[in-house]
């Protein structure tokens, strides 16, 4: 209910009110300064305008190149539009992480420095994750990790990295890590979702018949952690 609905509410409220004190006395005329229900209004309207605040803080007072939020430690760069590139990122080590910051080297990054991962193959776009001549459960050899099927009898963990295939508009695929995992949804965090989307998101997970899919355009699988 916005301001001008609840003024005229008010106002009609006042006026009926009037009149009915005119005709039959004080009898019927409600004690406004008891009712709390636009305090209460007001209060849910700002909840929800925090929120939405919140929810896109990370974006509006973000500069191209600069840190917007982190997981585990690991910090997650703004990218501005998806195909901005600053140079590739390599370790002391000499291990690739990627171009910067791109979505691959925000995953790779992650795994290196919280579970000293190096990928054996360490180049690729983000379709390139994953491998659909690896069976179900099994490892992809060239990441190192246990790859799973999306609509598999294996239900996803937080910190596995879910790979999403080509689509349109995106021929390089994406890659997400997450975050919290329960019946219904998985929460996430990227890097370089694009220039208008946030560095979390969720997707609604649903099991049927034994098997669990997270339902995201294009999602092939996810690799974890062997």
């Amino acid at each position: 209910m916005n301001s001008i609905k609840i003024k005229a509410f008010l106002i009609t409220a006042l006026i009926f009110g009037s009149i009915a004190y005119f005709l039959f006395g004080n009898a019927i005329i409600p004690d406004f300064s008891k009712i709390n229900f636009f305090d209460n209004l007001f209060a849910k309207e700002e909840v929800k305008s925090s929120a939405k605040k919140k929810r896109r803080r990370n974006i509006t007072n973000a500069k191209t190149g600069s840190v917007m939020d982190n997981y585990k430690g690991v910090d997650i760069y703004y990218n501005g539009t998806a195909g901005n590139v600053f140079g590739r990122h390599v370790t002391d080590d000499g291990y690739n992480l990627g171009l910067k910051y791109q979505c691959v080297e925000f995953a790779k990054r992650f795994y290196y420095e919280i579970y000293h991962h190096k990928m054996p193959d360490s180049y690729g776009h983000a379709k390139d994750f994953y491998d659909p001549s690896v069976s179900h459960a099994k490892i992809n050899q060239k990441r190192g990790m246990i790859q799973y099927r999306n609509r598999h009898y294996d239900k996803p963990k937080v910190d596995d990295l879910c790979i999403i295939g080509p689509g349109n508009g995106n021929n390089f695929g994406h890659l997400f890590i997450i975050t919290k995992v329960n019946n219904s949804s998985v929460e996430f965090v990227q890097q370089n979702g694009g220039a208008s989307n946030p560095s979390r998101g969720s997707y609604q997970l649903v099991n049927q018949d034994g098997t669990w899919n997270i339902k995201a355009a294009n999602l092939v699988g996810w690799l974890r952690m062997p």
